[in-house]
């Protein structure tokens, strides 16, 4: 996979007005060796109004729409030849990185409620019942639920009980996988963990999101050579540390070094197309081998850019197809919040690891 290039400068010279076709039926039956077409976004961050919580925050409300009405007109669009030619094919679904909301690690229940009814009203759930035309398939972040008691998180656990194509749920209801085609897909939540044998406290709870992923690719994979295709929030080369860490230095951590080489050992024999995560408000693309500096060889790892963030003009997310074992995922970008978008003008194309 090549180095990315400016996003920024990029965006100064090339963006477009979006003027692009309607978004085609998600539901249509498609063959198990047919593309698996499907978009990625992260850090949505919906903020209410810190004076009048019953409202969305003015910076927040118009971004977030005008994301969702660029994903909803990309498919049938052309794509650039500098950004891979061809053209948008019908998304399965939007698959969110995470941070959802911006308040869930504040103690403003009545913020946190607000923001969440508009995520909801705003991505709906199936693709027929909010704003968004395709199924969303969303984990939660720190600024959802650090701790994984906050109401994003008793939320998603509500919304897996009739999200669409899902196949497996975790025994607390929160973390779930599903098969697009002969893809499957699995949804971690903030950070992958715990590790059985590392008692110490994790400062962000993975609420056994470990367990639920040895368990789901055991069962729903196997020796199949599916190829899987895995979601959680926190970005791992920051935390893939050489063991032991010390346990005050660990707690501290977002992501404990004792998890991060759990969840690298669980993937182990296993074909994974690719690794999505946010938080880090930037786009990085590399491939991990359970170490903390981007490698070689190893698991294609795609670290999509805030989406839709109330303070920040330069936005981004991922279109993605997995077709005969390869991935490929290309970006699409603003400068200006969503007023005008453009393709970034590169290709990322990986066999999957294992």
């Amino acid at each position: 996979m090549r180095r990315p290039v400016s996003r920024r400068g990029f965006l100064a010279t090339t963006a477009a007005t979006l003027t692009l076709p309607a978004v085609a039926k998600p539901d249509e039956p498609k063959a198990k060796d047919d593309p698996v077409a499907f978009f990625v976004v992260g850090d949505t961050h919906f903020l209410a109004d810190k004076d009048d919580p019953a409202k969305l925050d003015k910076r927040s409300g118009p971004v977030c729409d005008r994301l969702v009405d660029v994903l909803n007109k990309l498919p049938g669009a052309d794509i650039p030849k500098e950004a891979g030619g061809g053209k948008v094919l019908p998304p399965r679904g939007v698959i969110h990185a995470g941070d959802c909301i911006d308040t869930g690690d504040k103690a403003n229940t009545k913020m946190q409620e607000t923001e969440w009814a508009a995520f909801a009203d705003t991505y709906g759930l199936t693709g027929k019942d909010g704003k968004l035309k395709v199924p969303v398939y969303e984990v939660h972040g720190n600024h959802d639920s650090p701790r994984g008691d906050g109401l994003a998180v008793k939320k998603i656990i509500e919304r897996n009980k009739t999200r669409p194509g899902v196949t497996s749920v975790s025994k607390n209801g929160l973390h779930y996988s599903w098969d697009w085609g002969g893809v499957h897909f699995v949804n971690l939540g903030i950070v992958v963990g715990q590790a059985a044998d590392v008692k110490r406290k994790r400062r962000y709870a993975p609420l056994d999101s470990l367990d639920f992923l040895v368990s789901d690719l055991k069962e729903k994979v196997g020796t199949s050579g599916k190829p899987v295709v895995i979601t959680q929030h926190v970005d791992m080369l920051r935390y893939a540390q050489p063991l032991p860490v010390d346990d005050k230095k660990a707690e501290g951590m977002e992501w404990d070094p004792a998890d991060v080489k759990g969840y690298h050992d669980a993937l182990k024999g296993y074909r994974v197309a690719a690794i999505f995560y946010g938080h880090t408000h930037a786009r990085n693309v590399y491939r991990w081998d359970g170490t903390n500096k981007a490698a070689k060889e190893g698991i294609p790892t795609f670290n999509v850019d805030n989406s839709s963030h109330y303070n920040s003009k330069p936005q981004a997310f991922f279109y993605v197809e997995v077709r005969a074992g390869e991935v490929t995922v290309r970006e699409y970008a603003t400068a200006d919040a969503w007023e005008k978008g453009a393709w970034t003008p590169q290709v990322w194309t990986a066999k999957p690891a294992g």
